[in-house]
């Protein structure tokens, strides 16, 4: 490998020859060989953006001269195209505050910049720091990164996939709302349902989780840059963050404004908290749609066996035609990842120590993880299980006039105690719970068909 030799303030250090990043990132890249966790790949891409908007905003205020403003916005729109993929190495465990991933973006656009001008035949240079970061400090633009990268993903990414399985479960609510079911409390034979309304409960839980993700990334539409170092806003012009939120907004296409008060904006995280706290409750409610899933079709002749799912791929090595519940084991598999995830971003964001949170990187790794592996498993969920889930109706009509629970109906007629003695008295005589009935002389067989009619008790009396 060819090198070239780069400095920065601590004096000289090889780089990759073919690589655009210089000395500050090569050291980290040398000092951080922890795990194989890379900042993730979102992160580049709004890095980019934001280099983008301050240095419009900068032209603006006329603190960056034309040219160089030209320079860094082709350098980062070549960020944005993948063009400079491979440029951008760092592990996520390195310096709280994210200063060498920061270093590594405005060398990167700092080094494409000069190139444009050199092809351009300019004379002029782009420094990383005093150009590509101007007005901005690693201390700002990280936290803004993390609330742009989280709503921007949440709004593209999540919210689309629990949309498409929202949808799936709404379309078999209907077609199979005249299924009558038992029901199961405790994880036993309770009053009577229909599939339809079963899977009702499962769609208000999507619905319920998209508003409020709708709300609570309005949270995090407030951006910390114009703080600067610890929120004063020193090296900075007056109104550059009301300005570079506006140019945010514009190239994102996603509403954002300037944090209020920059000092909470860097130390706290409590935003993200809250908006994690809520993909946190999506991930709950996937797992149990997804346990009563594989509950429902478990067997398929040894188990519950009320609905017949999709059979993706063969279930064991050694057992023939066995098949298992695959999609489900993958989406609760994400849910423990981002039950995980949350107890790392809930520490990280108690972290914030003075004027600034020093758990940036492994906070936004796990937040940009938990959406991402959730839009990514709710969509498999949703294209390989719940569209090709159909229910049994010959085991679901054998459950249903199974149950002694069935006896609730008699209730209103003639009081709990009774209606229990028959059901005991089926139960112990192995007579159906109809013969029981009639044999206590207390209700009529025209009564018993009225009462007992299971399309009358899946709804108010």
């Amino acid at each position: 490998m060819e090198y070239r030799i780069e400095k920065d303030s601590m004096g000289e250090i090889r780089v990759p020859k073919d690589k655009l990043w210089g000395a500050q990132t090569q050291r980290s890249f040398e000092n951080f060989r922890i795990g194989i966790e890379k900042i993730p790949y979102e992160l580049v891409g709004v890095f980019a953006t934001l280099k983008k908007a301050a240095a419009i905003v900068n032209h603006r205020l006329n603190i960056l001269d034309e040219e160089r403003t030209h320079a860094i916005v082709v350098a980062c729109d070549e960020v944005l195209a993948g063009k400079l993929d491979g440029n951008f190495p760092l592990s996520v465990w390195q310096t709280g505050s994210g200063t060498q991933f920061n270093m590594n973006v405005n060398e990167v656009i700092a080094h494409r910049a000069n190139q444009v001008l050199q092809e351009k035949g300019k004379t002029v240079v782009v420094h990383p720091n005093d150009h590509v970061n101007k007005s901005q400090s690693s201390n700002d633009i990280f936290p803004t990164a993390i609330h742009v990268a989280g709503v921007s993903l949440v709004i593209d990414k999540l919210l689309p996939a629990i949309a498409g399985l929202k949808q799936s479960l709404q379309q078999k609510s209907e077609e199979y709302n005249h299924i009558i079911k038992i029901g199961r409390t405790h994880l036993m034979d309770a009053t009577p349902l229909t599939f339809g309304q079963e899977i009702s409960g499962w769609v208000r839980m999507l619905e319920r989780n998209e508003e409020m993700l709708t709300i609570g990334i309005n949270f995090m539409r407030d951006l910390a840059m114009g703080g600067t170092a610890v929120g004063t806003g020193i090296n900075s012009p007056a109104g550059f963050g009301e300005l570079v939120a506006t140019e945010i907004t514009r190239l994102t296409g996603k509403q954002f404004q300037t944090a209020p008060n920059k000092f909470h904006a860097l130390t706290s995280k409590d935003e993200v908290v809250a908006v994690h706290g809520i993909i946190k409750a999506l991930a709950a409610d996937l797992m149990k749609i997804a346990n009563d899933v594989r509950w429902l079709a478990s067997g398929p002749r040894c188990g519950i066996g009320e609905i017949k799912i999709p059979e993706n791929e063969p279930g064991s090595s050694i057992m023939p035609a066995k098949v298992n519940p695959t999609q489900s084991e993958a989406l609760t598999m994400v849910v423990a990842q981002v039950f995980g995830n949350d107890t790392t971003i809930s520490f990280a964001a108690s972290q914030g120590n003075f004027q600034l949170n020093v758990f940036m990187p492994v906070l936004v790794y796990n937040l940009l993880q938990s959406i991402n592996l959730l839009a990514d498993g709710i969509h498999s969920f949703n294209e390989n299980c719940a569209i090709g889930i159909q229910p049994k109706e010959d085991v679901i009509d054998f459950y249903l006039h199974q149950s002694l629970i069935l006896i609730t109906g008699l209730v209103p007629l003639i009081g709990y105690d009774k209606a229990a003695q028959i059901a005991k008295r089926a139960a112990k005589e192995g007579i159906t719970l109809k013969e029981a009935a009639l044999a206590t002389g207390e209700v009529s067989a025209e009564q018993y068909d009225i009462y007992m009619n299971p399309a009358i008790l899946v709804k108010p009396r």
